[in-house]
């Protein structure tokens, strides 16, 4: 058998394979020689046709009360389920077990391991245990969502208070609690939509925090959906969790499909995502408010927002906010009911973003040209042959340490780099000569060698801008390329990163309102309803 898969505590020789590899989330410390090279390529050349197998998964889950709405891996959210991760592991060792070298496979995952033992050309050894990492993760689960009904009970009486904000038969934005919105009529999200029509209420959503709430609600319009919680029903909580049905667990993906179920039931997520549901609902049902618009990621909460809306006459609009991306689930491919899933109207912030959603199965008719309410026109930065490396890191902490590292070798022959962070998600790494911290903007650097980035749309700015652009990819694991297809930048993991910055090359010129279109108030209006 080409594929040899084993535990870390139980290596075979080392003459009865010739290159290893470790499955994610496995630590195992091998000869780094015979690592499997070309490994991050490798996964990002397989992540698309893992990502079909999971959406056809999604759409058998797709309006399953209690399994699409409350998990991550039923509404095909790759930026928070790895479960697309671990098929496109699948599929890079059946690569290698239908090649003639001996590969051993290390894999440390119980369910991991089970399923990549029924894949034909691996032979497997004796897997890891099951019982204790399933009890260990349903116990920790229990505590995290016991934790969560505390602290949603705590915030609901805290700003039981804002209710009396909340106007009933008019027009909202529902949003995070993002830092860069304010009580002065700006919004991170919907940008001066909260100035242009002073009417424009705006909920704010759970995972908004109680003082944060408070700041944002100084303006009088603004409010939290913790507000309409109900103190009983938030001691249920303690209990949500996802279950697919059962031909799916007994199915071919089942060992996956039951990994997924403990991953996520070993967190709080399906209980926030349940006091957001009653909260939402609850808030529909006393206000009945007449439009609600909101920046639109296709999440389990927001396909039963859709649904609860439309059963009491509220319309609903989705803001295409961000950059729709390849590998994003900003789409209709894993709904089984877009008629009933999706939002009423759904907002582009430009040509490309309408184009790929209507590629992906959003009905035509749904579809409107709205502009960008948060990127700038054109980023003027200097091409300085000269100058830094910018690394433009993502919030994922490993990917991020990844790029880090693979820039430190690189300064021995003169490169130069500056760190800058996502700005939710701080990154502390310890800085050394050549690898330095920056807390300045792309657009604001006097001039830059190259753009490396992973899974941000610094890289997408830096791309029009015409700077010389890398994408980074990271081993073991999928940073998600959030390229609009217009775009096109070389994709490279550590092990080319330094041949690539040599000669650093700009990519072919993209307009930037192929990708953005100016905002168009007079269409928000229109679907708002605020007349002067």
């Amino acid at each position: 058998m080409p594929v040899l898969l084993r535990t870390t505590r139980a290596v075979p020789p080392s003459p009865a394979w010739g290159r290893w590899a470790a499955v994610w989330g496995t630590g195992a410390e091998l000869d780094p020689v015979r690592r499997m090279t070309g490994e991050a390529e490798a996964l990002a050349a397989a992540f698309p046709a893992a990502a079909a197998d999971w959406y056809g998964l999604a759409r058998q889950m797709s309006g399953m009360a209690g399994v699409s709405e409350l998990g991550h891996m039923p509404s095909v959210a790759p930026n928070a389920s790895d479960f697309g991760l671990m098929l496109t592991w699948a599929k890079v060792v059946a690569g290698w077990a239908a090649a003639p070298d001996r590969v051993l496979v290390v894999c440390d995952d119980p369910w991991m391991f089970r399923y990549l033992a029924t894949q034909p050309g691996v032979s497997a050894g004796r897997p890891p245990g099951l019982i204790l990492p399933r009890l260990g993760m349903a116990l920790r689960g229990l505590a995290a969502r016991a934790g969560v009904a505390v602290r949603v009970a705590r915030a609901a009486l805290a700003l039981r208070s804002q209710r009396a904000q909340a106007a009933t038969g008019g027009a909202a934005l529902l949003v995070y609690g993002h830092p860069g919105s304010n009580a002065q009529g700006g919004d991170a999200y919907f940008g001066p939509l909260m100035a242009e029509f002073p009417r424009l209420g705006r909920a704010l959503h759970v995972d908004c925090m109680v003082e944060r709430a408070r700041s944002l609600a100084a303006d009088g319009r603004s409010f939290s959906l913790h507000a309409f919680g109900c103190l009983g029903f938030a001691f249920t909580l303690p209990f949500a969790r996802w279950r697919a049905p059962q031909v799916l667990r007994d199915g071919p993906y089942g060992w996956l499909i039951r990994r997924a179920e403990a991953r996520e039931g070993a967190t709080g997520t399906a209980a926030m995502v349940r006091w957001q549901i009653h909260c939402q609902s609850r808030w529909l049902e006393a206000c009945r408010p007449r439009v609600v618009a909101w920046p639109w990621e296709n999440h389990g909460w927001e396909r039963a927002f859709v649904r609860a809306a439309r059963t009491r006459g509220v319309a609903t609009i989705g803001y295409q906010h961000s950059v729709v991306g390849a590998q994003k689930n900003i789409s209709a491919r894993g709904l089984a009911d877009p008629e009933r899933s999706l939002p009423d109207v759904i907002v582009a912030n430009g040509p490309s973003g309408r184009d790929q959603l209507e590629e992906s199965g959003v009905p035509a008719a749904r579809l409107r040209l709205g502009g960008t309410l948060r990127f700038k026109a054109q980023v003027a930065v200097r091409h300085d042959p000269a100058g830094p490396v910018f690394l433009a890191v993502p919030f994922d902490r490993i990917v991020a340490a990844q790029m880090v590292e693979a820039a430190r070798p690189l300064t021995a022959g003169g490169l130069t780099f500056l760190v800058k962070d996502h700005p939710l998600h701080p990154f502390a790494f310890t800085e050394s000569p050549g690898v330095t911290r920056t807390t300045v903007q792309l657009e604001h650097q006097p001039g830059v060698r190259a753009v490396v980035f992973a899974a941000t749309t610094v890289g997408l700015e830096a791309a029009l801008a015409g700077l010389p652009t890398a994408r980074f990819l990271p081993r073991g694991c999928i940073a998600l390329d959030i390229l609009p297809k217009e775009v096109r930048v070389p994709a490279i993991g550590a092990e080319r990163l330094g041949d690539l910055l040599e000669l650093p090359q700009s990519p072919a010129p993209v307009a930037w309102d192929v990708i953005f279109a100016l905002p168009n108030m007079e269409l928000w209006r229109s679907l708002l309803g605020d007349r002067p």
